[in-house]
């Protein structure tokens, strides 16, 4: 780590621009942090440079949820939402992350199924500019139900806030997957790059996604499970059964992969949590 690192005019500069952009102070310290700079040297620089007291870049340091929005990952062995009984089968703190069995029927998957299959296109990934487009690391068809839109589409979402404690407005539509054979999502994580040029339009509405949730609609015959590398461990695709993981800005630990399908198909419902309220129109697809 650099010590004591004086302030050069390109430094001071990347720290207006970078702030100017709309990046949190936040950010700016955590990437100097991450690029060599010691923890209180990028705290101090980052203070002179913006002509602010310590105590007031060390408030904005805190970690905190706008409007107070907290994911609450319930423990112990089960849990109820409304009359239904939901397991919990996995329970892990690195990323912090829930295996949830029986969170939708058999019957809500398949009615699901249905009603996506119609609107099925070539999934998309956000560019780093904020605009959709096909990638090659993600190899499905897929689609957006929009908040609410069927009966059945609101009733899973009031299912997923009571269970999650977060209002159904900080959620993005429920997006369906189906993946045929061969068919994959690479190793990637859910939360926006805040070194990316595109993050300020990305989160402008609705903020930083802070978790995400895997439905799975059916159990394929083979493959197709949802893959943590860095945690170290795979979660098996069964029919509706649900994973849940956390996550802040920067966090390495949350990388996942929806690993090929070998025989069969899969077919998963996601949905991504926001730190604030979001409004559908600027949907980004990921």
């Amino acid at each position: 780590m650099r010590s004591h690192s004086p302030i050069r005019p390109e430094l001071r500069q990347w720290i207006l621009e970078t702030t100017r952009a709309g990046h949190s102070v936040a950010d700016v310290v955590r990437l100097m942090h991450e690029t060599g700079y010691a923890a209180h040297d990028s705290r101090r620089i980052v203070a002179a440079v913006l002509d602010m007291p310590m105590t007031a870049l060390d408030a904005r340091l805190r970690p905190h949820r706008t409007n107070g929005v907290r994911v609450r990952l319930p423990d112990g062995p089960q849990t109820t939402i409304g009359e239904r009984p939901v397991r919990i089968m996995l329970s892990a703190e690195t990323p912090p992350l829930r295996v949830f069995d029986g969170l939708l029927s058999g019957d809500e998957c398949a009615a699901l199924i249905d009603l996506a299959r119609p609107r099925l296109q070539r999934a998309r990934t956000v560019a780093h500019d904020g605009a959709k487009q096909i990638d090659e690391h993600r190899t499905s068809d897929g689609m957006f139900f929009a908040l609410g839109e069927q009966p059945l589409i609101e009733r899973i979402e009031s299912r997923i806030a009571a269970l999650l404690g977060v209002p159904v407005d900080h959620g993005e539509g429920l997006q369906v997957l189906h993946y045929l054979p061969g068919q994959q999502y690479e190793p990637h994580q859910d939360w926006f790059d805040p070194t990316q040029p595109g993050y300020a339009a990305i989160t402008a509405t609705g903020g930083q996604r802070i978790a995400s949730l895997v439905i799975y609609l059916n159990t394929p015959a083979a493959g197709g499970g949802t893959a943590f590398p860095e945690a170290g461990f795979t979660v098996t695709a069964q029919r509706g059964s649900a994973v849940c993981f956390t996550y802040e800005s920067g966090d390495t630990s949350s990388l996942h992969a929806g690993l090929p399908v070998l025989e069969g198909e899969k077919w998963i419902a996601t949905k991504w949590l926001r730190e604030r309220p979001y409004r559908e129109s600027a949907a980004p697809r990921k």
